[in-house]
Parts: C-alpha cells; structure tokens; sequence
C-alpha cells in the first residue's frame, strides 16, 4: 500500500488553492454584483462578511485538512464522528458543481473560433445568422451615433446583435425550452471531451501532477488579467466604466438584499463548504503555517475580485461609447459577460483576434484548476474511505477514469439543443449558496463547539506555533454560524423561482430542482441519525461518544477502544454542550 501523498514544494500548494478559489465568480460575478449593489458601497457589506465568514472558513477547513491528513469524509472521524454527513454532502455539491466543466467547453470553442480572420461572432455573414442580425463593422457604429439604429436596438425585437446571435444559435442552438432536447453539438461535444481528458491528465498521478499543472494554471491567468487591464484601462471610454464600477449609492445599504448577496459572493469566491481547501491541505506537511497561508489566500482572492472589476468595466465602458448606447444596455453577469459582452468588445478592438485568444485562455485556465480541485476532493475522500483497497498502483489512475468516463456520458446531455435550460437548472438548485450556507453552518458547529474553538486553536498553534487571533475563536462559536443561518433562513424567505430569460420552466423542473437542492442538504442529517441508531448505548451515551472524536474514545498506551471504562465514565459525568 502507498503512503498518502503530500505536496512536494510549499509554493505549488499555494498555486493550487489560489488556482481553486481564484475562478470564474471572480471575473463575471463580483464586478457586476459591485455595479448593481451600490458600486463602492457594496464592498462594505462584502468585507464584513469576508472577516466574519470567509477568513474564519477558510482557515477552519485548511486545518481540518492539515491536521488530521484526511480527505473531506473521513477527517470528521478525528473531528465529529456525528457530523459526517458533511463530507459526503460536500461530495453530492462537487458531482453536481462538475457541470460547470461545460463552461470551459463553450471558451474553448470560442478560442478556436478566435484564430479566424475574422471573428465570426462580429459578422452576420454565417450560417446561423438571420435577417434580423446587426454587426458591429464601422458602417454600423456610424449608424448607431447617428441614431439610425438606435430604436431598432434598444427594442430588441426587430433586431439582434451578431454576438448575441452566435451565442444562442452558432454555440448553443437553443431549443425552445427543456422539454426539447434536440439534437447534440458536435463540435461543443468535441471541446468538452477535451477538457474531459485535460482535467483528467492534471490530476491522474495526484499532487504530483497537480503540482506541476498549478504553475501553469494558476499564473497564467493572472498574465492575462494583468493584460487585459492595462488594455482596458487605455481604451476610450474606460473611465465612464469605472464610475458606473464603483459609484457609490450609500441608500442600497438598506436593501437585505445586497446584504445576502455579499455574502453569497464571499461564500462563494473563496471556496469554502466545497471540501477543496481541507483536500488541498491534507496534503501539507503537519507543520506547515496554514495560518498564515489561509490570511494572505485570502487577502489574493478580495483583491483579485476587486482589481478584475476594473479590467471588465473599462472594457465595457469602450464599447458603451463606441455603440453610442448607456453602459447599463452591456453590462451582464455570469455566461452573458463571457460570451457576449466581453467577445463583443474585443471585437471593436484592434488587434481583436489577439485580445479574444488572451481572454478565453484566462477564463480556460480559471475554470480548469477549480475543476479538478473539485474532482480531486471526491478522489481523495474515496481513496481514504478504503485505502487498503485505492492506495495500491493504478488504482487512483482507474477510479478517476472511471469518474471522469460517467461525468461526461452525463453531461453529453448538456451539449444538446435544450442542454443550457437543464444548466442553468443544475446550476441554481444543485450548487446554490443555501446548499453552501447550510453546510458552512455545520462545519462550524461540528468544530466550534463538538470539537472545540480552544481544541482547534491549540491544534493551529501547535502546527504552526501561532495561536489565531481571539477573533476566529468567536466567530467560528457564535457569529460565523450565526449569520450562515440567519441568510439560509432568509434564501427561501427571498426565493424567486428560476426563469431563463423570458423563459419559465414547467413545473417538473422546478420539483427536480428542489430534489437536486435537498439531496445535498439532507445527506447530513440521515446520517447523523443512522450512526446514532447503529451505536450501541443509551441515547445519551450515543449522543456523547459520536459528539466528540474518535481519538476520545482511544486509550494511548492500547490503541484500543475503552468506551465502557474511564473515558466513557468521564464523558457520562459531563454536561451535553449547549449547542447539542
């Protein structure tokens, strides 16, 4: 049986985590969340929720993982044995959140589109175009300013633009709705076996790959965010982007609703309640300073957030003035600023092939680490769960093959002509940030209170010879569960049900939806109730040895289970912990 891998410099684990937590939300959600919440307002609900929340998070599943040398499931045997539906619900999310390798499929078919001539999507002169399509060639523009086609635009119903087009009829070939299906794109099906075998290929031989993968996958995207910043800054029109970016509205600090989204982004930007950053640094050497590692990870992911807004907003305030149209007509969030804002102002752009070819490379390689960190997070857990049987030659090799090989016969049906409506679908029910909120709230409670604040303190000092400031210990007790519950709560006060654009699911979407949601939430407390019923005891004794770690129940000089002796008296004697 091989030993468990670790990773062979410090440096390529710190690539790695800011390769999984540096992703696309940073580049398409933050800038727009920024405009729309206030501009600069907004960033003083999102700190607060990064110092109370996010901080506290991420250094809390970086120790899990570094202290116990467990993968997301089986470290909870040394934490919480109760709280062991964690792991597996954060397995359910990661099957889930692989369709977003789909992402990466669409930019690498617009890479390769990229090396034409000319851009297809900046011209009606294709296949898939109508006779209602508009480009963006210099007799149009002239057009625009002078108001010929200004009402025609605006309307959206008499004319569409020639990157909207190539979107949702050259890429896509939208259906009518997810009821049908329609025929498979081969050419979208090619590019996602692509990166099929690349996600593959970086994590086949574990974090000996992956630790060579990361300084590719996690510098480059910072080159290009570097360059297109500068490039963007320099266009006319950056400034007007940047005021719309960051004015301020201090009145939208009332709405409960930038509140909720703040949170959401930071849960969601810096990767915690997906399992990947207690992977990742089960991996580290014992006495590596997470501590120190998880502040300033932390501190690269805010400020990436932050510096990509103006890269994005001094683009799409070029194009803005160069349509002649208000900046709130261009700016989108999610696969709408990809693949259709973005793409349609580099086409405006000099040199658009070179700008086009730097920007799907970044969103490529943005997308590709947070993938297989995702895949290597339900790798590693089944590798642990049995490593008697996984830890011998070729078997990870295999298992992974095989998760791969099932992922994209699944996901073939993603590819279709109704395939985005049943993306966008998985995308908001089975990754959504009550699933995230709900787990993060039980990572807190499992370890601030069944294991201990002080325990987990004394374990991050004894690692790192550091003790965390008094901070971590209140949040990760009172406020970080706090408020994790507090805004679950509040997600299905606010639910707004699921539309894509003009378009309203049936009804049995919406029942699969909360199916897919539940499936996720409802893992931990079936579990927790199955391995209160297979414990032997009264319940109070159930409750009290599955409450604290394994490692309480364990006589050091034996190494056997004394459940029924002195540890087991003690526990009795004790006080259940109020939380319980």
């Amino acid at each position: 049986m091989e030993k468990r891998e670790q990773w062979g410099k410090k440096r390529e684990y710190i690539l790695a985590v800011a390769g999984n937590v540096v992703g696309l939300g940073n580049v398409w959600r933050f800038p727009y969340l920024c405009y729309k919440n206030g501009g600069g307002v907004f960033l003083f609900p999102y700190l607060i929720f990064a110092v109370l929340c996010g901080v506290p998070l991420f250094l809390m599943e970086t120790v899990i993982g570094q202290y116990t040398q467990e993968g997301a499931i089986t470290c909870w045997n040394k934490i919480c044995p109760l709280a062991s539906g964690i792991g597996y619900s954060i397995n359910v999310i990661q099957l889930y959140a692989t369709i977003y390798i789909l992402i990466l499929a669409w930019a690498l078919l617009y890479l390769i589109y990229s090396f034409r001539g000319t851009l297809p999507w900046a011209t009606c002169s294709n296949p898939w175009n109508t006779d209602r399509c508009v480009d963006l060639t210099s007799a149009n523009w002239t057009a625009l300013h002078t108001g010929n086609l200004t009402g025609n635009w605006t309307s959206g119903n008499l004319t569409k633009s020639s990157v909207s087009e190539f979107w949702e009829r050259g890429v896509l070939s939208m259906s009518g709705g997810i009821d049908e299906v329609g025929t498979v794109k081969w050419e979208l099906l090619l590019c996602l076996l692509a990166c099929w075998v690349a996600c593959y290929f970086c994590i086949w031989k574990g974090v000996r790959s992956t630790g060579k993968v990361v300084y590719v996958t996690a510098v480059f995207p910072y080159v290009m965010l570097v360059i297109l910043l500068v490039r963007g800054l320099t266009l006319p029109g950056a400034w007007q982007g940047v005021v719309y970016y960051l004015y301020p509205e201090p009145s939208r600090l009332a709405d409960l609703e930038v509140w909720m989204e703040a949170c959401a982004q930071v849960l969601f930007s810096y990767g915690v309640g997906a399992g990947t950053l207690t992977t990742l640094g089960s991996y580290n050497k014992f006495k590596n300073n997470c501590y120190r590692d998880s502040l300033w990870l932390c501190v690269l992911n805010s400020c990436t957030s932050f510096t990509a807004g103006f890269a994005v907003f001094s683009t799409l305030g070029f194009m803005a003035q160069a349509q002649g149209i208000p900046i709130n007509m261009v700016v989108d969030s999610g696969p709408g600023l990809a693949f259709i804002a973005f793409p349609q102002a580099v086409a405006m752009m000099p040199l658009p092939q070179l700008w086009a070819v730097c920007f799907f490379i970044m969103l490529i390689l943005l997308g590709l680490d947070t993938t297989f960190s995702g895949l290597e997070t339900i790798t590693s857990s089944v590798i642990d769960m049995f490593p008697k049987t996984m830890r011998r030659p070729r078997r990870r090799e295999i298992f992974l093959l095989l998760l791969c090989f099932v992922c994209f016969i699944l996901h073939i049906l993603l590819t279709t002509q109704g395939g985005i409506y049943l993306f966008q679908l998985v995308d908001h029910y089975g990754a959504n940030g009550a699933c995230i909120l709900f787990v993060s709230m039980v990572h807190c409670v499992a370890v601030g209170w069944a294991f201990g604040a002080e325990r987990t303190c004394d374990a991050v000092e004894e690692m790192t010879g550091q003790r965390p400031w008094v901070l971590f210990k209140l949040c990760w007790r009172y406020f970080t569960p706090l408020i994790c519950m507090v805004c679950f709560i509040c997600s299905f006060v606010d639910y707004q049900p699921l539309t894509f654009g003009d378009y309203v699911y049936p009804d049995w979407a919406y029942y699969l939806g909360w199916a897919i949601a539940l499936s996720s939430i409802i893992v931990i407390p079936i579990w927790a109730i199955g391995k209160i019923y297979l414990t032997k005891g009264s319940l109070r004794q159930r409750l009290l040895v599955l409450w604290h770690p394994d490692s309480d129940h364990v006589d050091p000089k034996t190494n056997k289970e004394n459940l029924l002796n002195k540890t087991e008296r003690k526990l009795m004697s004790a006080p259940l912990p109020d939380m319980l």
